[in-house]
């Protein structure tokens, strides 16, 4: 199944969603984990386009988890 290419916002339009979901009571941490994780989402679907991806069984197996 290819990978669809989907359109994201510029960075300027994301962080100003991010900011606008934060609560009143957000502090400048809550606001900093907010675009970690983003970040992380970001490279992780990056990785998943570009094919870079393992199954589930192979890493228990690595890990020492496999049933």
């Amino acid at each position: 199944m290819p990978a669809s290419k989907l359109q994201q916002p510029s960075i300027k339009v994301a962080a100003s969603l991010i900011v606008r979901d934060l609560p009143e009571s957000a502090s400048w941490e809550d606001l900093m984990y907010q675009i970690f994780v983003r970040q992380k989402i970001d490279r992780g679907l990056a990785d998943l386009q570009a094919g870079r991806k393992h199954e589930h069984k192979a890493i228990r197996q690595e890990f020492g988890l496999a049933s």
